[in-house]
């Protein structure tokens, strides 16, 4: 995997790396995660390199090095202040489950290529659209529209779209979702997104549209879900 210099320090990237692919079960609870010599390979990297981003994960109670054994994973959910809007993919890797996400595109939308139907206003905006595989499987179908403010640069430039955790990546940038609107209803699939998710042509999906807002009331980030449920309910816990 190549990492971009201009991204921050290289330790730092692998950390994050690494620590989405926990929250995402990638590297289960209790499991020994690859060893340094793999992870030089990897990102191409140098050891002290990597050393750097696991001492960073220890240090924040992810995993912890054990003398003959390995570097075991000791904790695989996030204290991040947005654990609302990422509940339902912990709730997955809390039952077992896998899920891992693919970058299908990501690119800058300036005015002329219009989403201000979604009220996502300004010079630039970014698309994300990604698949979640869930234990292999083709689950969930997404297009994030990100807003400006939620961009490097005022929007002039990409946020990094081959990333886990969009919601995390976000904070990291010092944008706070505070409040989400969420709405759900059942429809056919377009065709690229039934070839996409391996489902039958026509097939009827749960579909959400989500605006997610910052605190002062700015829609930071638009997006659009396909779930293809036969394959997994979309499960929804409400904290008391």
């Amino acid at each position: 995997m190549s990492l971009k210099r201009k991204q921050g320090p290289l330790y730092q990237q692998i950390q994050k790396i690494l620590k989405d692919r926990i929250l995402h079960g990638v590297y289960p609870l209790g499991s020994i995660i690859p060893s340094e010599p793999q992870l030089e390979k990897e990102f191409g990297v140098s050891k002290m390199t990597v050393r750097g981003a696991v001492q960073e994960l220890a240090q924040e109670g992810y995993v912890q090095k054990k003398s003959g054994v390995g570097t075991i994973v000791m904790r695989n959910t996030s204290h991040q202040k947005l654990s609302k809007g990422k509940r339902f993919t912990e709730l997955l890797v809390e039952e077992g489950q896998k899920l891992e996400k693919k970058v299908l595109n990501s690119r800058l939308l300036t005015n002329n290529t219009g989403t201000e139907e979604y009220g996502l206003y300004g010079p630039h905006r970014q698309r994300i659209e990604r698949l979640y595989i869930l234990n292999g499987q083709p689950y969930i179908h997404l297009i994030h529209f990100l807003a400006a403010a939620a961009l490097p640069g005022g929007g002039k430039e990409e946020m990094n779209g081959d990333i886990q955790s969009l919601y995390d990546s976000l904070e990291e940038n010092d944008i706070l979702l505070e409040n989400f609107k969420d709405r759900f209803f059942v429809e056919p699939a377009a065709p690229e997104v039934c070839q996409l998710l391996k489902i039958p042509p026509g097939t009827h999906v749960l579909k959400r549209l989500r605006n997610s807002f910052d605190g002062e009331g700015r829609l930071i980030e638009h997006s659009i879900g396909c779930y293809n449920t036969e394959l997994h309910h979309y499960l929804v816990s409400y904290d008391t």
